[in-house]
């Protein structure tokens, strides 16, 4: 059975995804998890930065909005 090609995707005829399909996806789930996780610590974190430096505080507000377009790209 070595010889027997891979197969992606859905098995034909019968509709269900393959273990190898199930396994990628849960994978990319993950991953994308962890994206999100990530990028909601960092900002919570620019969210408890106070400062009263106007440049900072701009480069904060930029850090912010970076990270909120990437969670949004992100679903």
């Amino acid at each position: 059975m070595a010889d027997a090609p891979q197969q992606q995707g859905a098995e034909p005829g019968n509709g269900f995804v393959n273990e190898e399909a199930k396994r990628q996806a849960a994978l990319r789930r993950a991953e994308q998890t962890r994206q999100k996780q990530a990028l909601n610590l960092q900002r919570e974190n620019i969210l408890s930065q106070r400062t009263s430096n106007a440049s900072r505080r701009t480069a904060l507000e930029a850090a912010l909005t970076q990270i909120e377009s990437q969670l949004q790209a992100l679903g």
